[in-house]
């Protein structure tokens, strides 16, 4: 939703072949399916990732330099606010983790 999806969506316009990284499967692919319809490109894809979990993070990015040929842009924009304290399974706090900490370390395993 909201900026995430524009840049996709116009990513697609210009026949990017573009990557959806979403926490929600179902959220996710109905964006794949909208964002397919609205722009005629067959090569937008969901894959799974939680910036919150450096597990995922780690996971997400071993597949993308497995599965794919090359990586020319990468947006970060996942991002909460407003959330009670919490700490996630790897003893990180939830917001830092979510809106720094995976988003860092997914751009350093993607750079290679």
């Amino acid at each position: 939703a909201g900026i995430g999806k524009c840049v996709a969506m116009e990513l697609a316009r210009r026949n990017a072949r573009t990557i959806l990284a979403c926490r929600s499967q179902e959220r996710g692919q109905a964006a794949v399916e909208e964002i397919r319809a609205a722009t005629g490109n067959p090569a937008v894809v969901l894959r799974l990732l939680d910036t919150s979990s450096l597990a995922s993070v780690r996971a997400f990015a071993s597949a993308v330099l497995r599965q794919e040929s090359r990586l020319d842009v990468l947006v970060n924009n996942a991002g909460v606010t407003g959330l009670p304290f919490a700490i996630t399974s790897e003893g990180l706090e939830q917001t830092f983790a979510t809106n720094y900490l995976g988003p860092f370390l997914l751009t350093n395993l993607l750079l290679g």
